[in-house]
C-alpha cells in the first residue's frame, strides 16, 4: 500500500513542474514581457522582440525541461504508469533540484548583495521540490504488508 504522504508530496511536485511548463509555453502567446519577466536569457528576449525562431524554441525546450520530471512525479506517485528508470530518475531529479536550490542560499549567506529576494525565493522553492521528490518517492514506493 502506497503512503498518502508520499504521493502528496509527489503530487505537489508535479502540480509545480507543470504549471513551470505551462508559465513557459505562455510565453510564446505573450511575448518579450513574459520572456523578461521569467528571467530568460537577453538574447532570448531580443528574439521575442524580434518576431524570430529561437525564443519560441526556447521556450518549448525549457517546457519539456519541466514536463518530464512532472511525470516521473506522476509515475513514481503511481497515477501513470512506471517510467523508466524511474528510481534512477526520481533521485536524479531531487539531487538536481536540491543542489539548484542551495545555491542561490549558499550565495546569500556569503554575499547578501549577490542576490535578489526573487531569486533566493526561487531557490527555496526548488529545494523544497527537491526535498519533496526526495522524500515523497521514498515514502510512495514502500510497501506495507
Amino acid at each position: 500500500m502506497k503512503s498518502k504522504y508520499g504521493v502528496t508530496l509527489l503530487l505537489l511536485t508535479a502540480i509545480l513542474a507543470f504549471s513551470t511548463a505551462l508559465a513557459h509555453f505562455s510565453c510564446i502567446f505573450f511575448g518579450p514581457e513574459c520572456y523578461s519577466i521569467q528571467m530568460a536569457p537577453e538574447f532570448i528576449v531580443e528574439s521575442a522582440k524580434q518576431g524570430t525562431i529561437v525564443a519560441p524554441i526556447g521556450a518549448i525546450l525549457a517546457a519539456i525541461l519541466f514536463i518530464i520530471p512532472g511525470c516521473y512525479a506522476l509515475s513514481g506517485a503511481h497515477i501513470i504508469r512506471k517510467l523508466p528508470l524511474l528510481t534512477l530518475g526520481i533521485y536524479t531529479i531531487a539531487t538536481l533540484c536540491i543542489i539548484r536550490g542551495l545555491l542561490p542560499i549558499q550565495l546569500w549567506l556569503r554575499k547578501p548583495d549577490k542576490v535578489t529576494d526573487v531569486v533566493l525565493y526561487v531557490g527555496i522553492v526548488w529545494l523544497i521540490a527537491g526535498l519533496f521528490y526526495l522524500f515523497g518517492y521514498k515514502s510512495a514506493s514502500k510497501v506495507n504488508v
